[in-house]
């Protein structure tokens, strides 16, 4: 280390403690920038911001809607923005990213924050996914990717094709490079990355499984091999499962690091970031073990120069709490589908009107009209005020947790009045699309709700007559469940039964959502 104040200054892992997967990052200048996976979700693509490599800021979605856009009106769960690649190229930030099911679509932009440019598709056909390009020093520009079982019948596998340097076609013939069932032990080789050091080619990539794999680093002399390699990092006696997939990145001073996600289960796949080193010409990441492997630590100092913190302060995650005093839904929430003009409504006047939605079920999981934020995690509390706007009864909205399963809590119209009512999604095979855990009155159409979600991703719910702060629990708990191929979300919604005309299926209307982590404003 450069600078004697970083040994005094640590960070710990996960740098984000929420649903990042994916990651990729470069550094440009003193900026460092990342992206993730978004899958089915609009807008996709976050872009993040940082000037340490640890406290980032969420400054942008490069991607407002999903194509084919027609495709993505519904909730295509587990579909969409599969692992993407960040790259910076002659003045501009370039994004290449999958769709298993559409192709390898690319955008430009020359300032990360957007605007970006419409996507194209540079590689049109199913199962390839998680693309990265490199502009080579003689000027041509190649391709490495991977590619899904389900789709395209192989996986396991990596391929390099040449492309054209402004990425609009292939130029040559695709070429498997690495073909992980000749490698002993090796499943699931995915999540590429290519880089060029010293004359060799290097391709970072994951195998063994998002939950219980490792990071592998494979060399050549030539862009189509042979490659040799190593297993760089592994969980090994940490409690960081899976610690792969990920980002080497500078910093401005010459040290080397490395971002990689972790899969929590209920809360994503979380990003931590490991100190790298070169030992006998091989990347070793994380704290040394021997032959070359590394595990994740759990604390080291600073990447980047920075004075010691004053109390209260340190590493932060990127804002949640949303006031609604700009016009539109902040840069951190997202919908389940491409959206709807009349979806939602913020004038910036500390409300945010959702148009009630309706679905053929009344099922939450195929409606994509609900505005989501990845769980955190950390304990976390989420507050906000919800009013009822709606004449027919079944007319419903409030917060949800969102996952291959689900619970709601918040008011619905019944054929006498307004109850305040904790739903979950029924079980597979029962005739009902929703079971109800509690129900009872309600004396107005506005109501303050509290969902709180601790460190085993538990929720309880609570609510009280807006203004009152006289909160009542609703019961019983319910244990989160997980996305598919991400965590679980929270979520503001409204939903009017299948079948109500359309000037009754009036909506919600919103107040300031609050966020908490482990008591402390997000």
């Amino acid at each position: 280390m450069t600078d004697e104040r970083q040994a005094m200054v640590l960070y710990s892992n996960p740098v984000l403690d929420a649903d990042w997967p994916d990651p990729d990052a470069i550094r440009v200048g003193e900026d460092f920038w990342m992206i993730a996976s978004s899958f089915n979700r609009a807008p996709g693509l976050p872009v993040l911001h940082s000037r340490d490599l640890v406290t980032w800021e969420h400054v942008a979605n490069a991607l407002p809607r999903v194509p084919p856009a027609d495709h993505y009106t519904l909730p295509r769960h587990g579909s969409g923005v599969w692992a993407p690649s960040l790259r910076h190229h002659d003045g501009r930030f370039v994004i290449v990213y999958p769709d298993p099911d559409h192709g390898i679509y690319v955008l430009t932009a020359t300032d990360p924050r957007g605007p970006w440019s419409e996507p194209w598709c540079l590689l049109p056909g199913r199962g390839l996914i998680d693309p990265c390009p490199l502009w080579d020093d003689d000027g041509r520009a190649y391709l490495v990717h991977g590619w899904a079982g389900s789709r395209a019948g192989i996986k396991n596998r990596l391929t390099v094709v040449e492309v054209d340097p402004g990425l609009r076609q292939a130029v040559g013939v695709p070429r498997t490079v690495v073909d992980g069932e000749e490698l002993p032990g090796f499943r699931t080789l995915e999540g590429p990355k290519l880089y060029k050091r010293d004359g060799w080619y290097w391709i970072f990539a994951p195998a063994g499984g998002v939950a219980t794999g490792w990071q592998t680093v494979f060399r050549s002399r030539s862009v189509w091999g042979p490659y040799e390699h190593q297993v760089v990092l592994e969980q090994d006696t940490t409690p960081v499962n899976g610690p792969h997939q990920g980002a080497w990145v500078d910093a401005p001073d010459g040290s080397d690091w490395f971002l990689h996600f972790q899969d929590r289960g209920v809360f994503g796949r979380v990003v931590h970031l490991q100190p790298m080193r070169w030992v006998d010409g091989w990347p070793q990441i994380g704290e040394p073990l021997g032959d070359g492997r590394g595990r994740p630590v759990a604390a080291h100092p600073l990447p980047v120069p920075a004075p010691v913190p004053t109390a209260g302060e340190g590493q932060r995650e990127p804002v949640r709490s949303d006031d609604f005093t700009a016009p539109g839904p902040a840069v951190r929430w997202h919908w389940q589908a491409n959206p709807q003009p009349d979806w939602a409504v913020s004038s910036g006047d500390g409300t945010l009107r959702l148009r009630a939605q309706v679905t053929a079920r009344g099922d939450l999981r195929d409606h994509g009209a609900v505005l989501c934020q990845q769980l955190p995690g950390r304990p976390s509390t989420w507050t906000t005020r919800v009013t009822l706007q709606g004449d027919a009864p079944g007319v419903r909205c409030g917060l949800v947790l969102l996952g291959r399963e689900y619970a709601w809590f918040g008011l619905v119209r019944t054929p006498v009045g307004i109850d305040v009512a904790l739903r979950r999604s029924a079980g597979a095979g029962a005739g009902a699309v929703e079971d109800s855990l509690a129900q009872i009155p309600a004396s107005a159409d506005s109501v303050d709700l509290r969902l709180a979600v601790d460190e085993a991703g538990t929720a309880s719910f609570s609510w009280c007559t807006a203004g009152t702060e006289v909160w009542q629990d609703l019961r019983p708990t319910w244990a989160a469940v997980a996305g598919h191929w991400i965590g679980a979300e929270v979520g503001l919604f409204a939903a009017a039964p299948p079948g109500t005309p359309d000037e009754e299926r009036g909506g919600a209307l919103f107040g300031p959502v609050r966020v908490t982590l482990a008591g402390k404003d997000a």
